[in-house]
């Protein structure tokens, strides 16, 4: 099994279950629901941040982005539950993915807060969003192969 970064390995897919939310009452339509609400309203709340930038609020720009962000991302538990989420998250093909995106989710929180450097926090969230797509990619079957392709031709036809 490959390991790193760059894997392309799909073998770890999370899967609908029904032992993590029994105890919550939750059937598997509810647990659909709530995966759609969850997700939908993280990324109500990250697209709404970008109002903070009009009035140049990095601050508040940034909490509310990574509040957004990690409420997508959340939102995935109610499908697969919280200890298999933890387990696909943190599996080999995705580690290092996961890693750069959480230390990303705080260091773009940490910096916006402390310094305000507007161009930095905005170079941060870009960097962020990027490290979701790549850990995202890996979820979908040669999901990752799929993006070096498109950037791969993207950077020879330059």
């Amino acid at each position: 099994m490959a390991f790193g970064f760059f894997s392309a390995d799909f073998s770890d897919q999370g899967v609908m279950d029904d032992g993590n939310w029994k105890f919550c009452g939750l059937t598997k339509m509810q647990r659909l629901y709530a995966f759609g609400a969850c997700f939908v309203a993280g990324m109500l709340i990250s697209i709404l941040s970008t109002l903070m930038l009009l009035t140049l609020n990095v601050t508040g720009f940034a909490i509310l982005y990574t509040i957004g962000n990690v409420i997508s991302l959340f939102s995935l538990t109610f499908i697969i539950g919280i200890p298999k989420q933890i387990k696909t998250m943190f599996a080999p093909v995705r580690f290092w993915a996961t890693t750069t995106y959480i230390a990303l989710l705080v260091l773009t929180l940490v910096l916006s807060i402390t310094l305000k450097v507007f161009a930095l926090s905005i170079v941060l969230v870009i960097i962020q969003f990027c490290a979701l797509v790549w850990y995202s990619a890996s979820y979908i079957p040669y999901g990752r192969e799929m993006i070096r392709r498109v950037f791969g031709t993207c950077v020879t036809s330059i």
